[in-house]
């Protein structure tokens, strides 16, 4: 196969930790050509999507006792190509949020691979629909209680009916903004004001679910089916159990009430085109789902012993074959 990554600069990215990485570095070893590009090296011409492409061979991590560790240089580039979209069998979308007009129009740009010709992971007309604070909120059985508004009394009487919260705002990524609400703080209304922009861009607020002492598990879904999962554990001193906010993470396992919730999720997802996601789970309560650039294979392989990247190959090898 010809497989297309759509990333952020691969200097910039981290072979050890990056969930691309991962997937490029099992296509290489099944034998597949990789490319990659950035967004803005994206075009339409004659009515079809192009980009220039650099073929890029990774060199795959070794797997020790205290980690992963990554050869110096971990990767080779070729020459800068423009190609056709539809060449590639395959087209990952995996750049990473923040899903602002630059990634929107990215988005309107992958609009124009001929679907009949090559799939693209995941469906952009499915990442622009899928706010991946948002898009919880139609599994009413699965999420916790849950308002999105820009009103500060609304927002107040919340938290006060629900004792603390969890604020959010809608277009951030790796915890960012995240904060703690309580009734009594007296920063409440500085702290809505500049969330909301004094009344101008609505946030979410969820009821404060103390399991998340416990942790936030992400479970790694493959067209609707989850294919493992890890616990992220919150530092000393913070709230968040995001690891770009510094939490660690943990072995774990899926649950009963966790399979359900993605079960409840899996035709939806299938519908919208959302075939890589990654869901976030507290306390039984489904949090969030992560469509544009899921992250935690490399985690998982390191606690399990399984190659989820070469999973994700397969299930393309075999999706393209039915797609043709």
């Amino acid at each position: 196969m010809k497989l297309a990554f759509i990333i952020d600069p691969i200097q910039n990215l981290d072979p050890c930790h990056d969930t691309s990485v991962a997937m490029m570095e099992a296509a290489c070893i099944l034998g597949h050509e990789v490319w990659i590009t950035q967004v803005n090296h994206l075009s339409v011409v004659d009515n079809a999507a192009w980009g220039h492409l650099e073929r890029v061979e990774i060199i795959p991590v070794e797997l020790l006792e205290g980690g992963y560790k990554a050869a110096n240089p971990w990767y080779k580039l070729s020459d800068k190509t423009n190609i056709c979209l539809n060449a590639m069998d395959a087209v990952f979308m995996r750049t990473d949020p923040p899903v602002n007009d630059v990634y929107l129009y990215a988005t309107y740009i992958l609009d124009y691979i001929d679907q009949n010709k090559t799939l693209v992971v995941n469906s952009p007309k499915g990442i622009r629909d899928a706010n991946e604070k948002m898009y919880a909120l139609q599994f009413t059985q699965a999420i916790p209680e849950t308002i999105v508004s820009a009103d500060k009394h609304l927002i107040r009487k919340f938290v006060e009916d629900k004792g603390a919260a969890v604020l959010k705002p809608l277009g951030n990524k790796a915890g960012e903004g995240i904060l703690f609400l309580e009734p009594g703080d007296r920063n409440f209304n500085s702290i809505v004001e500049l969330s909301t922009l004094r009344g101008r861009v609505p946030v979410m607020l969820q009821t404060f679910l103390p399991e998340a002492k416990q942790g936030d598990k992400r479970i790694i879904l493959l067209d609707g089916e989850p294919m493992g999962a890890l616990n992220r554990l919150s530092a000393p001193g913070e709230f968040r159990n995001n690891m770009a906010a510094g939490g660690t993470v943990a072995q774990t396992e899926i649950t009963p009430r966790e399979r359900e919730i993605c079960t409840q999720l899996a035709k939806t997802l299938q519908e919208d085109g959302l075939i890589f996601v990654g869901i976030d789970i507290i306390g039984g309560y489904l949090t969030e789902v992560n469509v544009t650039s899921p992250t935690g294979i490399r985690e998982i392989d390191r606690f399990s012993n399984t190659s989820l990247g070469k999973k994700v190959i397969e299930w393309i090898e075999q999706a393209t074959r039915n797609h043709k």
